[in-house]
């Protein structure tokens, strides 16, 4: 699944460990995710939409 983590993240300055920490999540956990190489559980993608105050279809991108 595509996503837009990094340019949120970038958007605030955050760095990958910085975001990591703020979710409970290891730096090598985010990197992973905006890099297509794991999708987040439910309760992540969550935490992330909280944390952007954005809805999910904004951060996450579902493609068939």
């Amino acid at each position: 699944m595509n996503n837009n983590l990094k340019q949120l993240r970038d958007e605030l300055s955050l760095s990958q460990d910085v975001f990591g920490s703020k979710l409970n999540v290891s730096r090598q956990t985010i990197n992973s995710i905006e890099n297509g190489k794991f999708d987040p559980s439910l309760t992540l993608a969550i935490k992330m939409t909280r944390y952007f105050e954005l809805p999910l279809d904004k951060i996450f991108i579902y493609e068939d």
